[in-house]
């Protein structure tokens, strides 16, 4: 234990310096700012941001990005809470009861209630990752080729369970995903592959374009396709902190939340999107009124966005520890650490302790800067939840291509993205999930070289997947995961769960 505030004490240091406290508000900034504005998210604005990262050292780009991700989890209660429209998919649980408090002249209870429980979540996830980091990093270098092999198709399966609509759907996209990061040349032989001749293609599919594409253009095209109505709460937001009594009687649903939020946060696959509804169903099922669940419960609010919290930093334990992105989010961030040279994993701890400890640290920080930011600017983005979409999609059109053109000088690379913004679009109206895709992308070429690594170490034995312990377990977990999902109870109960989202 002792080892863990030694650690996190290199963090604050590199943390508290004034770029990186710059940094950080920045990225809590933008984080509220999309997460307030339905329509935008933290995907989205991470794949635009991507390219200004090269201009940053690498400790303070994933600081900005990571105060991104988490700030957006706190802007999107506030836009759940005051307009019934949640501007993150986590904050879908928070809109049942924290909308009604507000149309029940409690929305300043309900927001106080949020930012409350994500500073506690927020404070306990960053002293979990510590604790967490250095044991997970030494099993991580236990793993080798066949290891890793068999631990990324497991995060695939898990990805595949936890997305939401059509198993087939979310396979269909991973396996789309690892194709597309199959084009280009090949990494042994050099020969090109599934290029048909396109000059642009021979490099292979910049992981930039094809996020900015999907998911910032997929994204501007959605929304003016198909407009949200904003009904902003018109009553007075009340006073913004609980009385004791109110604090007292929803500690228990916060720390309750919080340990959910922070084991299912670590599972790959994007576990953390579990966290707030089994929160809620913790709370429905151990309140003494459930009744006034749906009607404006204060517990309602307070655990799940605790839950929702502490899931989205405890996905950054995966990462940074096995180079294993849970999440969109996190895929994202693996391309921001490539960017930078940084190859995700166990090497990073020992290989740059002042970029790992200097995030975790950063993370409290941040948290503390969203409460801050948060409850005394309600009255800001009650004005912002006001602005026609029409007014904001020309600046983000026009952001996008500067950034995508000053990555290579090259507008092939814009056009490129443009053609997948109208994937992204097709796969909307489809209703197939992106974000497999972008994890089957991510892994991709890992899962090739590391199977190829296994492959030339056995002499091309394929029982080498089964012979090791861990590697065999591995795949025994994600075949059980799998099959489990298939069975009709299973998904009739996992249909039920995202029915509400």
């Amino acid at each position: 234990m002792l080892d863990v505030f030694i650690n996190l004490g290199l963090g604050f240091a590199v943390a508290l310096t004034f770029k990186n406290i710059a940094l950080c508000f920045i990225g809590c900034l933008i984080g509220t700012l999309v997460g307030v504005l339905p329509g935008v998210g933290p995907v989205a604005t991470i794949a635009i941001l991507l390219p200004v990262t090269l201009s940053l050292d690498p400790t303070g780009s994933l600081i900005m990005l990571a105060g991104i991700y988490y700030g957006a989890q706190y802007g999107g209660s506030t836009a759940a809470i005051l307009v019934n429209i949640p501007g993150e998919a986590t904050a879908v649980v928070t809109a049942i009861d924290g909308h009604k408090m507000a149309q029940n002249g409690q929305a300043g209870l309900a927001l106080g209630l949020a930012a409350i429980g994500s500073f506690v979540a927020g404070t306990v996830a960053t002293i979990v990752i510590a604790a967490l980091g250095v044991p997970m990093t030494r099993m991580g270098l236990m793993f080798g080729p066949a290891e890793y092999f068999s631990l990324m198709i497991m995060g695939l399966v898990f990805a595949v369970v936890l997305a939401h609509g059509s198993l087939l759907k979310a396979i269909a996209m991973i396996l789309l995903g690892v194709l597309l990061s199959c084009v280009g040349a090949d990494m042994e032989t050099g020969r090109e592959r599934m290029t048909f001749d396109f000059g642009m293609l021979h490099d292979g599919i910049e992981f930039v374009v094809l996020a900015m594409g999907i998911f910032g253009f997929g994204e501007i095209f959605k929304n003016l396709a198909d407009p949200e109505s904003r009904d902003v709460v018109r009553n007075r937001i009340g006073r913004l902190w609980p009385t004791l009594r109110e604090l007292r009687e929803n500690t228990a649903p916060i720390l309750r939340g919080t340990f959910l939020g922070s084991i299912l946060g670590v599972l790959p696959g994007n576990g953390a999107i579990l966290g707030p509804f089994a929160s809620y169903a913790v709370e429905k099922r151990l309140s003494k009124r459930p009744q006034d669940f749906g009607h404006g419960a204060p517990a309602g609010v307070a655990g799940p966005e605790s839950a929702n919290n502490a899931g989205a930093q405890t996905s950054f334990i995966p990462l940074l520890t096995l180079g294993l992105p849970p999440n969109a989010v996190m895929a994202l961030m693996v391309g921001a650490m490539m960017i930078q040279g940084i190859v995700p994993g166990p090497q990073v701890i020992e290989r740059n302790p002042e970029l790992f400890w200097g995030l975790v640290a950063s993370m409290w920080i941040g948290n503390l800067m969203l409460v801050i930011i948060n409850l005394p600017l309600i009255g800001l983005w009650v004005k912002l939840l006001r602005v026609p979409y029409r007014l904001l999609f020309p600046a983000i059109v026009c952001f996008c291509c500067i950034g995508l053109y000053s990555i290579s000088n090259d507008s092939a690379q814009v056009m490129m993205a443009a053609f997948f913004g109208l994937v992204g679009y097709a796969l909307y109206k489809l209703d197939f999930e992106p974000a497999p895709l972008a994890l089957g992308f991510v892994l991709g070429r890992l899962l090739e070289e590391k199977l190829r690594q296994a492959l030339i170490i056995s002499d091309g034995n394929p029982l080498t997947f089964l012979q090791s312990p861990l590697s065999a377990t591995l795949l025994v977990v994600g075949a059980f995961a799998l099959v489990v999902a298939v069975l009709p109870t299973m998904r009739k109960s996992r249909e039920d769960v995202f029915k509400e989202a």
